[in-house]
């Protein structure tokens, strides 16, 4: 069966009439957590929203006042998501969000073009493609593309969007000598009915459920961003068709007047300009790294130096890293006392250390875990590990002043 949707792609607004409305949930990632909506699954008599297939993905719209959420199709029907029942057998008005639909229909029709194209002028055969949500990809059986093939290509597809060539749609019949012609990776199992076919005239000719456009030029351009290994010896080819194109460019514009702004120079020299800019940044990292290391050294020969130091050695630095720590303590002799090191936020997140003999360290290691809500590990007299919060870390050295303190009163 095919939806009003696939016989007139163009159709925005559409008057139906509802089939049945049952209670329904939906399963949706919001913000990266999976929710389950509950609603209503609703069955038009013919509907101007496409449920996803061919490749592309549904599309969103309202039946009535009601927000569609999802459409699916199951068997010869188009199910429609809804939070609000309807009443079945009423006339509703739908409404498709036009945006969406025709972004898809761009990338659509783009995708049938250039996966024509590819073949036609290097055999290169399309397996698979996605339409992603800011950009799209082909999966070409080649283990590669070449620059110069790629330019050729997107030369080819713009010529052809500004050839103005009309895009028809067949229904064709499983017997039909025309359906052999056709270029199709297969038939769905639930199929019934005739065969849809898109037709690019003189170009292209694939048997295909989704929405088009009626004309080349309604893609507007067609830009090729590149290609990415893909699986099993494939590459990918990754595109933007149409209104994508005018985004991407007027993003690209803003993001380039931000680096004039903050780089001080013209766009070509931007590349130029971060090299130099990287660089500096690894010399002052290096130079910065050897000046902690040193001063790690210093910081435990200080307090080797002084007389009245005591079994314990307690130190916070905001700036640091796991070897500054450990500088620190294979300068100190933990054989005979107990260090304890932290660097990080002074009550955000960070990183620990406690050294020292290991009979105290292992005891006293779970215990500055718990209180530092953290996750770390032990042996050979040292612990160490990432803390969720140094917010505790007073409390942990006053526990750890208190055991070496009791510690000392028992040698004594």
């Amino acid at each position: 069966m095919a939806f009003q949707c696939q016989r007139d792609c163009y159709m925005k607004v559409f008057v139906t009439s509802v089939v049945s409305c049952c209670p329904a949930e939906l399963k949706q990632e919001v913000n990266g957590k999976k929710e389950t909506l509950k609603g209503f699954n609703v069955i038009l008599q013919d509907t101007v929203l496409f449920p996803e297939g061919g490749g592309q993905p549904d599309d969103r719209g309202l039946i009535g006042e009601a927000p569609v959420l999802k459409v699916t199709r199951q068997g010869p029907d188009a199910v429609h998501f809804v939070t609000s029942p309807v009443e079945v057998g009423q006339e509703v008005r739908v409404k498709v969000d036009w945006e969406r639909r025709f972004d898809h229909m761009q990338q659509h029709s783009g995708q049938h073009l250039i996966t024509a194209l590819a073949d036609s002028m290097f055999g290169y055969k399309t397996t698979s493609w996605d339409l992603g949500r800011h950009r799209s990809t082909i999966e070409l059986d080649t283990p590669s593309v070449k620059a110069a093939q790629l330019q050729e290509l997107e030369e080819a597809v713009n010529e052809k969007i500004r050839a103005h060539i009309p895009v028809n749609v067949q229904l064709l019949s499983l017997n039909d000598p025309a359906v052999e012609k056709v270029r199709s990776r297969g038939l769905p199992e639930d199929h019934a009915g005739p065969i849809r076919v898109v037709d690019i005239e003189g170009i292209d000719a694939n048997m295909c459920c989704g929405t088009h456009v009626k004309n080349l030029s309604h893609l507007q351009v067609i830009k090729l961003l590149g290609t990415e290994k893909g699986k099993k010896n494939k590459t990918n080819l990754i595109f933007l068709a149409g209104n994508r194109v005018l985004k991407y460019a007027e993003k690209s514009y803003s993001t380039e007047r931000s680096l004039v702004s903050l780089l001080k120079t013209g766009p070509d020299e931007h590349v130029q300009a971060v090299d130099k800019l990287q660089k500096s940044f690894k010399l002052l990292q290096k130079t910065n790294l050897s000046l902690l290391r040193d001063t790690a050294v210093f910081i435990a020969q200080n307090f080797m130096n002084n007389p009245e130091r005591g079994n314990f050695f307690s130190l916070h630095k905001k700036e640091g890293d796991n070897e500054f720590m450990n500088i620190i303590a294979n300068e100190i002799n933990t054989e005979e006392i107990l260090v304890f090191l932290t660097v990080g936020e002074e009550k955000g997140p960070g990183l620990f250390l406690l050294a020292g003999p290991s009979g105290q360290v292992t005891e006293l290691g779970p215990q500055i875990l718990e209180l530092l809500q953290g996750k770390g590990a032990g042996k050979n007299g040292r612990f160490q590990g990432k803390a969720n919060s140094l917010a505790k870390r007073e409390e942990v050295e006053a526990l750890l002043r208190q055991h070496c303190k009791h510690h000392s009163s028992q040698e004594g």
